[in-house]
């Protein structure tokens, strides 16, 4: 979450000019996008089928600068004092409120959450690399001359998963390399300016890896208090990823450390059967429903893909609209899966259901902090540890959702928990 630095960079032309619209770097296609489009389409019509995942004809891969995060230094559609503040004040408890889940202690809390991130993400400024959310984490060792037998793929993947386990990951798949979700180019933090991935040549698979957030913290969005359910799972996904690198470069394989950065992670996770798109532009776990974090390795080393899951989360999305209603900016999408684009924000030649990330973003610097009110309220966000939940879940993966919709809607579950309860609880 937090920056390098909080103020366009003076030698950045885009900023410094207030770059109009017509100035946007495209996400921009390779040169024979055309012939890419229908090999993609060939190759992964099956198992695109089975993720719920569907391209246009005018399908394009997105390019990072366009994120809202990096928008938010070099646009001045985006970039003001409060998204300035927004990102100084993940790194510093500045302007404490009287309000709850807003008072000092709430944001030393969330920015404690987010320490080790911070540190990992802040030491190579200088060369323009934000390690884990705009360049890929740059650790892991050498590679060993000597390359383990791997042959037995489905040995292999078994051991890698318990393993990612053993660090502290609680879910994990594995999928193929997929170049239509891998970012054109990544950003320069120094000027906000596109640059090379210098990812290695060979890469055929993707480890994702899914860490569950606070269940108690998440009921207290929106507030910094909630805020640290993210930071914690950043921090703890940051040592996981760089144990499991170093772990497969031992082995002799190539292995490339990645949380938001170099590649879009839902459709990753998606395909690694971790769960299934909501309309709250989250991927919907069977064991944690929308309350994940992801992150992802790219490897050589040989392993068995998984199989996309469906869980009924489309179905019933079709039929609910919790978190469209609770949205405070109004972000999040009514009515079916369209193949549009709310703003540059969003990837080209998707059909699915997407969020209008300006007035997202644009709440959280206004509050200060991140919002997952639309988290909160999910019916699939459940502890999922009473028989409850696991019969709600039962009724919701079935032909009577209506019925699942309905007991929801007379619950207390999604109701906002005070920051103060939270203090106050064993």
């Amino acid at each position: 979450m937090s920056e390098t630095t909080t103020n366009p960079p003076k030698n950045n032309q885009r900023a410094a000019n207030n770059a109009a619209p017509d100035f946007w770097p495209s996400n921009h296609p390779p040169d024979d996008l055309a012939n890419k489009r229908a090999e993609w389409a060939e190759k992964y019509r099956e198992s695109d089928k089975l993720a719920g995942i569907e391209t246009t004809d005018d399908f394009t891969p997105f390019t990072q600068i366009n994120d809202m995060f990096t928008r938010a230094f070099w646009d001045k559609k985006i970039h003001s004092k409060k998204t300035d503040a927004f990102f100084q004040g993940h790194r510093v408890a500045i302007s404490p409120r009287r309000a709850e889940g807003f008072r000092q202690k709430d944001l030393a809390l969330r920015n404690a959450a987010w320490a080790v991130s911070s540190m990992l993400s802040s030491r190579k400024g200088d060369e323009g690399k934000r390690e884990g959310f705009q360049s890929a984490i740059e650790e892991g060792g050498p590679i060993s001359p000597d390359k383990v037998d791997a042959s037995d793929t489905a040995q292999m993947t078994g051991e890698i998963k318990k393993l990612a386990k053993l660090f502290g990951a609680d879910l994990v798949g594995v999928t193929d390399y997929d170049e239509r979700w891998i970012y054109k180019t990544r950003v320069d933090t120094r000027d906000y300016s596109e640059a090379e991935h210098d990812l290695p040549e060979g890469l055929t698979n993707v480890i994702v890896m899914g860490h569950s957030m606070d269940h108690d913290l998440v009921a207290t969005y929106p507030s910094a208090l909630a805020g640290a359910s993210s930071g914690l799972e950043y921090s703890h996904e940051a040592g996981i990823v760089v144990q499991l690198v170093t772990y497969i470069r031992n082995l002799g394989y190539q292995a490339v450390g990645s949380m938001n950065d170099t590649g879009l992670v839902i459709p990753l996770a998606i395909k690694a059967g971790l769960g299934e798109y909501g309309r709250n532009q989250m991927v919907i776990t069977p064991q944690y429903g929308p309350r994940v974090r992801f992150s992802k390795i790219f490897t050589d080393l040989p392993l068995d893909h998984d199989i996309p899951q469906k869980i009924g989360v489309r179905e019933f999305c079709d039929i609910c609209t919790k978190c469209a209603d609770n949205c405070p900016p109004k972000a999040l999408p009514f009515g079916p899966p369209q193949a549009t684009q709310p703003n540059v924000s969003t990837i080209q030649g998707v059909k699915k259901w997407s969020a209008d990330c300006e007035k997202c973003f644009g709440y959280w610097a206004a509050i200060g902090t991140d919002c997952a009110i639309c988290m909160r309220v999910c019916p699939f966000n459940r502890k999922g540890d009473n028989w409850q939940d696991r019969l709600f879940l039962k009724i919701a993966q079935s032909r009577f959702r209506k019925l699942a919709l309905w007991w929801d809607d007379r619950s207390t579950r999604a109701d906002r928990v005070k920051p103060s309860a939270w203090w106050g609880s064993k």
